[in-house]
C-alpha cells in the first residue's frame, strides 16, 4: 500500500511499500500457430548467440537467407497440433504455475512469469514489478539442467536490462535443480502416478532431454552430465532401468547422443513392445513433448514395430509439481520473507 509520511515534501510522489518479484522464466513460444508468428519468434531464438554458437556474419545469412523461409511453415504445423483455445501449451502452464504461487504468498510477495523469446517479454515483466513496488526480484528459469543456451541467456537478458536502470532492484536466480531431492521425488511421482493410469505394463520407460550440439559438452557446458545425473537419480528412486535418449536434433553438427528417434527405434526392433516415455528436462509441456515425443514419437515406435506407446506428461502445474516449486522458491528466498 502507498504511504505519504508527514516528512515528505506534498509534492512527494506515493511511496510503494517494499515488494519481493518472483518472475519465472520460460524458453518461448510464439503467438499463434502460423507461419508468421513462428518466424518472428525463430528470428528472436536463433539469433541469440548462446543459443546459435557461430558468428554472425556467417550465421545471419544462413537464418535470413534459408532456414526463416523454410522452417516457420513445417513448425507452424507442428504448433498447430498442440495448440489449445487457451494457447500455446507452454505458455497457459507457466502461467498456471505462477497463479498458484502468487496464491500461496502474502501480500508482499507477487509471483508473475515471462518468456525469454516471445511474449510476456523480461523486460515487460522486470519493469511492471518495479512498478508495483519490487525493490528485489527472484528470477527462476524453469531449466531443471542447467546449459548455456538456457539458464546462461535468460542471466544475460536480465542483467542487459538492468544495465540500462539507474535504480535496479536487488535480485537472485534459482539455481539449476536437477539433482535436488525435491525435484527427484517430484519426477517419480509423476511418473509413477502415469504409469497406474496407463492400460499396459511398460517393457521400458524412456526419458527423454532436450538435446544440445555435442561440442557444447566440450566446451565446458554442464548441460550433458547435468541430464545423466538426473536420470541416474530417477532410476535410483524408481528402483528399475530407464532409458536416456535426446531429442530435438536440428543442423548437420553432431548432438548429444543417444538419439530419441533412432532409441525408439531401437527398443521396438529389440522386442521392448510396449513403451512409456517421459521428459524430465521439461517443466511444462510444449512443442518438444506433446508434439514431437506424444505425436510424432509414437509413430517412429509404431511404424518400427511397436504396439503400446503413452507419453507420460511434464509436471505442469501438478500438486507434486507445484509442492516443489513452492519448497524451492521459499528456500531461495530465505532471508527475504
Amino acid at each position: 500500500m502507498s504511504q505519504i509520511s508527514p516528512y515528505l515534501p506534498s509534492e512527494h510522489p506515493p511511496v510503494q511499500s517494499p515488494k519481493i518479484g518472483v518472475l519465472l522464466i520460460n524458453l518461448g513460444t510464439p503467438d499463434a500457430p502460423t507461419p508468421i508468428a513462428v518466424k518472428r519468434y525463430l528470428k528472436e531464438f536463433l539469433s541469440d548467440q548462446r543459443v546459435i554458437e557461430l558468428p554472425k556474419l556467417l550465421w545471419q545469412p544462413i537464418l535470413r537467407g534459408i532456414i526463416l523461409n523454410t522452417r516457420p511453415k513445417k513448425s507452424a504445423k507442428a504448433y498447430s497440433k498442440i495448440w489449445t483455445e487457451d494457447g500455446s501449451p507452454l505458455a497457459f502452464h507457466t502461467k498456471a504455475q505462477a497463479q498458484i504461487l502468487n496464491a500461496r504468498f502474502g501480500d508482499n510477495v507477487i509471483v508473475d512469469y515471462a518468456m525469454r523469446y516471445g511474449n510476456p517479454s523480461i523486460e515487460k515483466q522486470i519493469s511492471a514489478l518495479k512498478e508495483a513496488g519490487c525493490s528485489r526480484i527472484f528470477f527462476a528459469p524453469m531449466y531443471p539442467q542447467y546449459s548455456g543456451a538456457t539458464t546462461a541467456t535468460v542471466q544475460d537478458k536480465a542483467y542487459e536490462i538492468f544495465s540500462n536502470m539507474r535504480w535496479q532492484p536487488a535480485v537472485r536466480t534459482l539455481p539449476p535443480y536437477y539433482d535436488d531431492p525435491l525435484h527427484i521425488d517430484a519426477l517419480k511421482n509423476s511418473i509413477e502416478t502415469g504409469l497406474t493410469q496407463l492400460d499396459f505394463v511398460p517393457d521400458a520407460i524412456m526419458i527423454s532431454f532436450h538435446g544440445m550440439p555435442e561440442s557444447t559438452l566440450h566446451k565446458g557446458d554442464p548441460y550433458h552430465c547435468h541430464c545423466q545425473k538426473t536420470a541416474r537419480l530417477l532410476a535410483e528412486a524408481m528402483g528399475r532401468e530407464l532409458t536416456l535418449s535426446f531429442q530435438s536434433r536440428f543442423g548437420k553438427a553432431k548432438w548429444l547422443e543417444p538419439a530419441t528417434d533412432t532409441t525408439l527405434e531401437r527398443l521396438a526392433s529389440e522386442g521392448k513392445s510396449k513403451l512409456a516415455i517421459f521428459a524430465p528436462g521439461f517443466a511444462v509441456d510444449c512443442v518438444e513433448t506433446l508434439e514431437e515425443l506424444s505425436i510424432e514419437g509414437k509413430e517412429i515406435f509404431m511404424q518400427a514395430g511397436g504396439e503400446k506407446f503413452a507419453y507420460i506428461p511434464c509436471l505442469n502445474s501438478s500438486d507434486s509439481g507445484m509442492e516443489m516449486l513452492e519448497k524451492l522458491v521459499r528456500r531461495e528466498l530465505a532471508g527475504w520473507i
